[in-house]
C-alpha cells in the first residue's frame, strides 16, 4: 500500500434522513472522517447530478442543494457551507481531457448525495469540495475510465468520495412492516462485494448489466455508476475494505467501500 495515496470512498447514502439521524451507517461515515488522513480537498461524485455531458462545480462557494421533498423542515434548514475550488475544477478538466468538461459557475452546487454524507464525515465543512456530474449518455466503461484518469488526484491530497447505492429500487421498497431484503437485492449486493478486488479486463462490476439481478437491483443506473469512479481510481493490488453494509427497506443497499 502506498501511504502517499489518499483513500477513495464509495458511500451508500440512502435516505436524506440520515443527515438528522444516527445509525450504524452514519457512525461509519463519521469514523471514516475521524480516522482517515485529512484531505486538502474532496472530489464528490453523486448519483443526484445526472446530466448530458460531464460538468464540474467551479464556483468559490457552492450552494447546499435540497433536492428532495416530503421531509422535515429541519432537513431543508440544514446547510453545508464548504468552499469550492476553481483550481481543483480546472485540474479535473485537464485530467479528463479530451473529454469536454463544463465548468459550472452558478447552476449546481452540492446535492444531498454529496453533502448528506460529508456532513457526517466533516461536520465543520472546512474542506473544499468540488462535485463532478455523471454523464447519463455514456456506458459504464466510460465512468470507470474517468475514474482511472482521476486517480492522479489521490497523489495530490484529494479524496474521492462517490455516493450512491449499488442496489436502488424505490418502487419495490418495503416502507413499513417487514423490511427483510429481497433475495435479488442480497444476491446483487453480494455480487458487488465478491468482485471488488477484480484486476484486469472485463471487470464484472463494469459489466454489471450482465448480472441477471441487475434489472431489479439497478432499474436505472445513476445510483450504481458512482462506484465505478472509485474502482477506476484504484491502483493495482490496492486493498479494498467495507466499512459498513446492509440492506434497508428490502431494496436499498447501504454498502460502503474504501479503497486504500
Amino acid at each position: 500500500m502506498n501511504s502517499s495515496l489518499m483513500p477513495a470512498l464509495f458511500l451508500g447514502h440512502g435516505s436524506p434522513m440520515n443527515v438528522l439521524e444516527e445509525n450504524i451507517y452514519t457512525q461509519a461515515w463519521q469514523h471514516l472522517g475521524n480516522s482517515l488522513p485529512r484531505p486538502k480537498a474532496i472530489l464528490a461524485v453523486s448519483a443526484h447530478w445526472y446530466t448530458r455531458g460531464t460538468a464540474v462545480t467551479a464556483m468559490e462557494h457552492p450552494k447546499t442543494i435540497h433536492d428532495f421533498g416530503g421531509f422535515p423542515q429541519e432537513l431543508f434548514d440544514t446547510q453545508y457551507p464548504a468552499k469550492g475550488s476553481p483550481q481543483l475544477a480546472a485540474r479535473i478538466q485537464a485530467l479528463l481531457a479530451p473529454v469536454p468538461v463544463i465548468a459550472d459557475m452558478t447552476e449546481w452546487g452540492l446535492d444531498h448525495g454529496s453533502w448528506g454524507v460529508l456532513i457526517k464525515m466533516y461536520p465543520d465543512a472546512d474542506i473544499p469540495v468540488v462535485q463532478l456530474s455523471i454523464d447519463a449518455t455514456q456506458p459504464a466503461a466510460y465512468h470507470y475510465q474517468l475514474g482511472q484518469k482521476l486517480s492522479a488526484l489521490r497523489r495530490e491530497g484529494v479524496m474521492i468520495v462517490a455516493s450512491g447505492n449499488v442496489v436502488h429500487n424505490l418502487r419495490m421498497a418495503r416502507w413499513q412492516g417487514n423490511q427483510q431484503p429481497f433475495d435479488w437485492a442480497e444476491r446483487f449486493d453480494n455480487f458487488v462485494r465478491d468482485n471488488l478486488t477484480w484486476q484486469g479486463d472485463n471487470h464484472p462490476l463494469v459489466n454489471f448489466l450482465d448480472n441477471p439481478d441487475a434489472h431489479l437491483a439497478c432499474p436505472t443506473p445513476e445510483h450504481y455508476l458512482p462506484l465505478l469512479y472509485v474502482l477506476g481510481a484504484r491502483e493495482y493490488n490496492e486493498p479494498v475494505s467495507i466499512p459498513v453494509d446492509g440492506i434497508v427497506m428490502g431494496s436499498l443497499s447501504m454498502l460502503s467501500i474504501k479503497v486504500g
